[in-house]
């Protein structure tokens, strides 16, 4: 308790430093312990970033997509195409060999 005492003492005579003091504690409250900090600031600067750079990618697979949607819709090779590759469907008269790489 002495060292509040003399801590306040101190602080009463020099009046520029009780200024000093008090605009010290706002920036530290305003930069790091406030809910509008320039650290949350910062963090959430990040995540926006980190958020457009998802929504950019999935942006392009929805692209892909639909590129790929409106080919099985026109062509019928290609329906063809992705029964053979994918679900390994076969016509009549062929033979399928699957080959493992293990």
């Amino acid at each position: 308790m002495n060292y509040l005492k003399t801590f306040v003492g101190i602080i009463s005579r020099f009046k520029s430093l009780k200024y000093v003091l008090v605009v010290v504690i706002a920036v530290l409250i305003v930069g790091f312990l406030d809910e509008n900090s320039v650290w949350n600031h910062f963090r959430n600067k990040r995540t926006i970033n980190e958020l457009r750079e998802e929504i950019s990618r999935y942006q392009s697979i929805y692209e892909s997509d639909q590129q790929q949607l409106k080919k099985l819709d026109n062509d019928p090779k290609a329906i063809e195409e992705i029964a053979r590759e994918r679900y390994f469907m076969k016509a009549d008269d062929e033979d399928i060999f699957v080959l493992d790489e293990e």
